[in-house]
């Protein structure tokens, strides 16, 4: 007697609701960085506590993005897709957004074209989905090991720099330490995001998605155990300063810069600490959300479910609003600001941040909306790349 063909594992939502949050959240790192005066990455010893808390919390939003792609793409072939459909998927897709991160988001930031090219967190999970094509062809643990030894291993490698490697000093830089690259003439290629160890970061979302189908009571302990002993081996080995960070953590004058310095670890490119600071927690939040009665607000499941679309609009959206508030005082330089070296007088206050924040948040939502009936009603191929 033939055996029945399983059913497909249902939809997650909570993973939909926990990238719609951490979208929430990155849009305020944005916000941040447009509209006030501190910079990309303002440091502790150079910053307010509120600005380096707002920064702060905006360090789940990349860990998170990348860990879920990698998940999805193992929860689709828990729905019935073939590997090697899949495979196909990841490069083209994985191609498109590196391509996309390189011209229609690199002119976002300074919105001027190749002045500098930029590369960032699509830039990553475009390769990193690459890679992973690749990596689905073999045991489930084996691309799960793979990704443990370069999240916890790379590190390692922090005391080598691009520049010993002279005129090949681009692969470095390309792989794990962020810089310009020089391209022809004067222009250059600023690498924000190298691919180690997010590559790594992917493979072990690919593994957590294989036991992510699991039933929901066993699912949920599973992402609990898994986010406190994330959380627990953070603060183990930063209290010890041994490894994990190139930046170790000192005690202050007070708590308040002594807690700053200890949870002030390296994003670029993120070191183990920072990942098992950002991921452990983020664990946590999907085994809440996955709990909720019903199922997770419908906003989140929304915003989560079109990411890109999100990704691509709040980045012209919030640069293009602060543009224009400050152009009657800069003029066109206003569209053209680096916030790394913003003129005199440059920038809102922190609360100005968060009220332009939720503003431009609660702008974008019913274009997200639009977009999401949309993928559901059409379901044609090329809305999955977007």
């Amino acid at each position: 007697m033939q055996q029945p063909t399983p059913a497909p594992a249902p939809r997650v939502d909570a993973i939909d609701a926990l990238r719609g949050l951490v979208m929430i959240i990155m849009a305020l790192d944005h916000t941040r960085a447009f509209w006030g005066s501190s910079g990309w990455d303002p440091d502790p010893g150079n910053s307010t506590a509120g600005t380096f808390i707002t920064r702060w919390i905006t360090h789940f939003c990349a860990p998170v993005f990348v860990l879920l792609a990698g998940s999805s793409a193992a929860l689709s072939l828990a729905r019935g897709r073939s590997k090697g459909d899949l495979a196909a998927f990841l490069i083209k897709r994985g191609l498109w957004l590196a391509l996309l991160d390189l011209t229609v988001v690199s002119f976002v930031w300074f919105f001027r074209i190749g002045e500098p090219f930029v590369t960032d967190v699509l830039w990553v999970i475009g390769w990193s989905m690459v890679v992973l094509a690749a990596l689905i062809r073999l045991p489930g643990f084996v691309t799960a090991i793979f990704g443990l030894v370069l999240v916890a291993g790379h590190n390692g490698f922090d005391a080598i720099r691009a520049s010993s490697f002279g005129s090949q000093a681009w692969i470095w830089n390309l792989l794990h330490e962020p810089g310009l690259i020089s391209l022809w003439g004067e222009q250059v290629w600023w690498i924000g995001y190298p691919l180690v160890p997010w590559v790594g970061v992917m493979a072990l979302g690919y593994g957590l998605g294989r036991v992510l189908p699991a039933d929901p009571q066993r699912r949920r302990r599973m992402l609990i155990s898994l986010g406190a002993a994330l959380v627990a081996a953070f603060i183990v080995l930063r209290a010890t300063n041994l490894y994990g960070d190139p930046r170790p953590w000192s005690k202050g004058p007070d708590w308040v810069s002594t807690v700053f310095s200890f949870v002030n670890c390296e994003k670029y490119p993120p070191s183990l600490l920072y990942l098992l600071m950002t991921i452990g927690p983020a664990m946590l939040g999907l085994a809440a959300l996955d709990r909720m009665k019903g199922q997770p607000p419908n906003f989140l499941l929304v915003l989560g479910r079109v990411p890109l679309f999100f990704y691509v609009v709040h980045l012209y959206l919030i640069h293009a609003a602060a543009a224009l508030y400050f152009a009657p005082r800069f003029g066109p330089a206003a569209f053209h600001v680096d916030p790394d070296s913003p003129p005199a007088g440059f920038g809102v206050p922190l609360s100005a941040v968060y009220a332009a924040w939720i503003a431009l948040v609660i702008a974008i939502y019913p274009a997200c909306t639009w977009f999401e009936r949309l993928k559901q009603s059409r379901r044609r191929a090329w809305l999955t790349y977007l």
